[in-house]
């Protein structure tokens, strides 16, 4: 009999949560072909709830669904990749500005414990919920900064942010090295538009640097082994 996960899939939403965590983690890569019948296999599910699942993703940009091929995990090319972080580098200096602007004691109180989350997932050795947590303080500072149709916008770009990373990331620890976040959350404590757009621009042009624009990594791990191993 085949394995299924330790905590067993019993909703769509349960499989999407799963995937999209192996994707954060880098154990699931860009280009990863996503059979319907192994997932279903994996997560002791029918392929109903699976496609329900794999549709799911496709909206949020981290599933290509290709006809007569299936699904794979989406592998943003190097152009990609650069409108990727150029877009963002133009929305979100203007996004963390309105933030500080309007930022409450609640808000920064909750940004903090982002942060905590974060650092406590990096102590745990849990990289991929590490870079999760990283987006969702992103995708925060558009609600701080009530910009709603911003905020749903930078949510799928940090979603296409973390296949970028998955593919020319070169520095795996530097997620570690960042302090944007706690600079970014003083601005918004003391409410300085000008140091909050500063900062954004240069935590983007830091995360750009990071990545190796050149090549990418031939992945040859089985969607079994990369979620089970």
């Amino acid at each position: 009999m085949k394995d299924v996960l330790p905590i067993a899939a019993s909703s769509a939403e349960d499989i999407v949560a799963h995937l999209t965590e192996a994707v954060h983690d880098h154990r699931v890569l860009p280009g990863m072909k996503l059979s319907e019948d192994e997932v279903g296999d994996i997560f002791g599910v029918s392929r109903t709830v699976v496609r329900q699942a794999l549709r799911a993703m496709a909206h949020g940009g981290l599933v290509s669904i290709e006809r007569n091929r299936g699904a794979f995990v989406a592998k943003p090319s190097v152009k990609e990749a650069r409108e990727v972080f150029e877009v963002r580098a133009l929305l979100e200096p203007q996004t963390a500005r309105a933030a500080a602007e309007r930022a409450t004691p609640a808000d920064v109180a909750l940004l903090e414990d982002h942060i905590a989350q974060e650092h406590a997932a990096l102590a745990a050795d849990k990289a991929g919920l590490a870079l999760k947590l990283s987006g969702a303080f992103h995708v925060e500072i558009a609600r701080i900064a009530d910009q709603r149709t911003i905020e749903a916008f930078i949510g799928q770009l940090v979603s296409r942010s973390s296949l970028v990373i998955a593919l020319y990331w070169q520095r795996r620890n530097a997620l570690c090295e960042s302090h944007a976040h706690h600079a970014l959350l003083d601005a918004f404590r003391h409410n300085d538009p000008d140091q909050a757009e500063d900062l954004m621009k240069g935590h983007l042009l830091d995360l750009v640097s990071q990545l190796n624009l050149r090549e990418t990594r031939d992945e040859t791990t089985s969607l079994r082994d990369a979620l089970l191993g």
